[in-house]
């Protein structure tokens, strides 16, 4: 009995799927919910798993789209298919058999001509020699057609072949000093979506970007001097992400549109912050989700990060931790990025953009002093969030970053 594998739902709003890669080969015998191949959407990555033990049968290739619905495989009862026997000894013995048979036949003789034709006789062979003449160059009168002493006087060496002339070389097309390949690969799933979000981003918002930048040393002593502490109560590491994390939770609370969204001619308020960490993965830009990190210590938002990260390089993310959220955090820093504007991750008004950490000369006290510097960029939707409203979210985010204390406390 055969059994139809299909494309099972993934999602509302998702009708079609790429069959990313094959895990199971054609003809492998499989085991009930093992997995046979992955699917991948404009979301996520999915794994396909077998319903049945059995035999795969392939009905779908590496690459091809599919509709929710389409089949992908079957699986047939039994183990996999015996491969295919080696040639039988027997068969190659008749062929030997044959080939020996074939050898063992009388050549046919020339008709019309006998050994003698063209064979000189010794002194002929000797003239002819000294010449330089080949016999085949001779018609020889003897009997049979041997050529005689007399035909080899006579024989004169024909003139040289002239030899073929050369081609004229061709010209050399002009080096080219590096590669010019080009290769055409097709666009996944995610990266066409990332492509179409980002360009509807630009034209059916206002995005505007305001800069600042932080001071951050206070929060480097801070980790210098509690992180083998912190790490050691928690088990995970005390990093930056969750010191700005904590930070645009606390300014939300005095400036609440920039954690809100505009739907159709209505403005969406959130009393709870969701927030998107922009992760690379290997297939694309990831977005999943820490919910409520308002609610969240330091520990909890390590510890949330790193399990995400972890899933997005293993593209293991589902798309319930990839829907929703209210404000994007993303971090060009670890790249080596010192400026640029992030595009909005809609249909959030704002996110902020993280970069590399500089030593800078900077005025403190009227001194000019040194010191671990970042750029910070906060795009927001200008339909909903004011001037006012991005910088004083901006200046209130870097105050406490500059003074951990007051991050901590609250206050």
């Amino acid at each position: 009995m055969s059994l139809e594998i299909k494309v099972p739902p993934v999602g509302e709003s998702i009708t079609e799927v790429v069959l990313s890669r094959w895990v199971k080969n054609d003809g492998d015998a499989v085991e009930m919910d093992e997995v046979i191949a992955e699917l991948e959407s404009d979301k996520a990555t999915f794994e396909l798993t077998a319903e049945q033990a059995g035999t795969l049968k392939i009905v779908a290739s590496e690459g091809d789209t599919l509709a929710i619905g389409a089949v992908v495989c079957s699986i047939e009862d039994g183990g996999a298919a015996p491969k295919a026997a080696a040639p039988a000894p027997a068969e190659e013995k008749v062929a030997v058999a044959e080939d020996k048979q074939a050898s063992n036949s009388p050549v046919a003789e020339k008709s019309g001509e006998s050994y003698a034709t063209g064979t000189p006789s010794p002194a002929a062979g000797k003239i002819l020699a000294e010449k330089g003449i080949e016999t085949t160059a001779v018609n020889g009168s003897g009997v049979d057609g041997r050529i005689t002493k007399e035909d080899a006087l006579k024989a004169e060496k024909p003139a040289a072949a002239k030899a073929p002339e050369k081609p004229a070389p061709v010209a050399a097309a002009p080096a080219v000093a590096g590669s010019r390949n080009e290769r055409r690969e097709k666009m996944t799933p995610l990266r066409k979506t990332i492509a179409k979000r980002l360009v509807a981003v630009k034209n059916e918002t206002a995005m505007l970007t305001t800069f600042n930048e932080v001071n951050m040393k206070p929060i480097m002593d801070l980790r210098g001097k509690y992180k083998d502490l912190f790490k050691e109560k928690y088990g995970v590491g005390l990093g930056f992400m969750s010191f700005f994390t904590k930070a645009v939770c606390e300014a939300m609370k005095d400036f609440p549109a920039v954690n809100a969204r505009i739907d159709g001619d209505a403005v969406i308020f959130n009393d709870f912050v969701d927030v998107s960490i922009a992760v690379s993965a290997p297939k694309g830009l990831v977005v999943p989700i820490i919910r409520n990190a308002e609610s969240m210590s330091l520990a909890q938002i390590e510890k949330s990060v790193i399990e995400l990260a972890t899933k997005a390089r293993d593209s293991k993310l589902t798309i319930e931790e990839m829907t929703g959220g209210t404000f994007t955090i993303t971090n060009g820093g670890v790249f080596g990025s010192m400026m640029s504007t992030p595009i909005i991750n809609a249909p959030q008004s704002a996110i902020l953009g993280m970069h590399n950490i500089i030593e800078r000369p900077i005025a403190e006290k009227g001194e000019v002093v040194v010191r671990p510097m970042m750029y910070l960029a906060l795009s927001y939707d200008h339909r909903i969030v004011d001037g006012r409203e991005s910088v004083g979210f901006l200046v209130r985010v870097k105050q406490l970053l500059e003074d951990p204390a007051r991050l901590l406390l609250g206050v």
